[in-house]
């Protein structure tokens, strides 16, 4: 059978027929200060409860490589019986969404029943930052920036920000519309880390610069967390407690070009997204015009506006403009990072998006959007990425 025939009878066995039944989560802090298999343990059994099972009723686990974490640890923590599936998946917030693929897949060709996805993560308050331990030999991808200077994600972001704002007009006021957007959402989550901390278009273009453009509110936040959700058949959510969020599309990529974090050389400013969002899109039954809202990986502000264009809901160039007026806002056009996401509620490498578009299709969220069905989600741009759309029923 040709590849592109096996693709598509796998996704028509995925799209809407494996659902996210259950989600669960630890409070965010910037030291949690336990190890993180215990926080991940405790956050997969409140997804658990959440979905009405037992943790013994768990066989499939699929999270992050870079949390250096061991599965069987943590399924004897939680007391399950059989782990028959799992797996880890690479490239930090590249790899949010494709715990949910993998686990989609699992479901669907029968080697898992109910998955669990998570991501733990403890740096500390003390913790140093991973590009601060890069002082040995570097290899593969890396050698082609490291050693020059472009360390901190950050730099490589300013680079890609100054090109977009050469080539197409971009002002720093745009970028400051997704941080006041993302912000304006955290005031209405009391569990955001910013909750009760409002941002308007003075203080950001006060804000403290970090790497040129790129300044102290166009960051991401540095935060602990533990997030988990549960994954099964559409036939076994009915049975459950909530209600059924369904897996419409997923995708993952590295493009053509995959080198870690360096695409800010090509003249396009072409990123693993444009890959990743095509294969979505080709294997949804909707297009950009039917998503109520999107999460869109946003560890800076900028990867937000080039989201916009890569996943299709401006042309390229147009992405500075399309977040004018309050568009990415509740009651705009396109609410966006609508718990605040990594930019104002907390920072675990984009998982919090998965859990908030759950929360948007079941209708609970802080800042919910009327009559939302259909929700986008995004990994980060520059690394092996992926992405997922899922709907209500």
């Amino acid at each position: 059978m040709a590849a592109d025939a096996i693709d598509r009878d796998l996704f028509r066995r995925i799209r809407d027929r494996v659902a996210i039944v259950g989600i669960g989560q630890l409070p965010f802090a910037k030291d949690i200060g336990r190890p993180i298999s215990d926080t991940a343990i405790d956050a997969i059994r409140l997804a658990v409860e959440d979905a009405g099972l037992e943790t013994e009723d768990v066989d499939g686990m699929s999270m992050f490589e870079m949390e250096h974490t061991h599965e069987v640890t943590i399924a004897r923590g939680l007391g399950v019986r059989n782990l028959r599936w799992w797996d880890k998946i690479s490239y930090g917030g590249g790899a949010s969404c494709a715990t949910i693929m993998h686990a989609a897949a699992a479901i669907a060709t029968g080697l898992a029943e109910v998955v669990v996805c998570h991501r733990a993560r403890n740096r500390g308050s003390k913790a140093s930052r991973p590009w601060a331990q890069e002082r040995e030999l570097v290899a593969d991808d890396k050698a082609l920036h490291v050693p020059w200077g472009l360390i901190r994600p950050v730099d490589v972001i300013g680079m890609w920000a100054q090109r977009h704002m050469h080539r197409f007009g971009t002002t720093r006021e745009q970028l400051g519309n997704v941080a006041i957007a993302a912000r304006k959402h955290a005031n209405r989550n009391p569990g955001a880390m910013m909750h009760g901390r409002p941002l308007d278009m003075a203080t950001y273009l006060a804000g403290r610069a970090v790497s040129d453009p790129l300044t102290l509110y166009d960051c991401c936040l540095e935060t602990d967390g533990a997030l988990a959700c549960v994954v099964t058949s559409v036939e076994r959510a009915r049975d459950l407690r909530r209600k059924p969020v369904l897996v419409h599309s997923v995708a993952q990529a590295s493009g053509p070009n995959p080198v870690h974090l360096a695409n800010y050389n090509t003249p396009d400013l072409q990123t693993t997204a444009v890959p990743c969002a095509q294969q979505l899109w080709s294997r949804a039954e909707m297009k950009p015009a039917d998503i109520d809202c999107a999460q869109i990986y946003d560890a800076f502000t900028p990867l937000v506006i080039m989201g916009l264009e890569d996943y299709g809901f401006c042309k390229p160039g147009e992405g500075g403009p399309f977040t004018e007026g309050g568009r990415l806002e509740l009651g705009g056009e396109l609410p966006t990072l609508t718990s605040g996401g990594g930019l104002s509620e907390a920072y675990v490498h984009g998982f919090n998006l998965i859990l908030e578009a759950v929360r948007q299709v079941r209708g609970d969220s802080t800042a919910q959007v009327p009559g939302c069905r259909n929700v986008l989600v995004t990994g980060a741009s520059g690394v092996a990425t992926s992405a997922m759309i899922v709907r209500g029923e």
